[in-house]
């Protein structure tokens, strides 16, 4: 089954998150088939936190990938702020 979810990079104390479509028996910071976004939970100022190509997400949830729960929740939070 093909998964989108979060791939823990960066360094002790400082989480940085990939957000990435990977076949599900893959390691969470293994192998993935594309990156489709980031999320950084310590940006600060004018630092960039979250980027999501939603094209993308949309065409694999289209061929059928399922969403991780927080890739979900941050994936809604994306769309929100480039509809406004």
């Amino acid at each position: 089954m093909v998964v989108i979810r979060l791939a823990r990079g960066g360094s002790k104390k400082r989480p940085f998150y990939n957000i990435v479509v990977a076949n599900s028996r893959q390691r969470r910071d293994g192998r993935f088939i594309e990156r489709v976004g980031f999320y950084n939970p310590v940006a600060s100022g004018a630092a960039e936190s979250l980027r999501v190509a939603v094209d993308r997400v949309n065409y694999w949830v289209g061929v059928g990938a399922q969403l991780s729960a927080t890739a979900e929740r941050l994936i809604n939070q994306a769309k929100k702020a480039t509809a406004v």
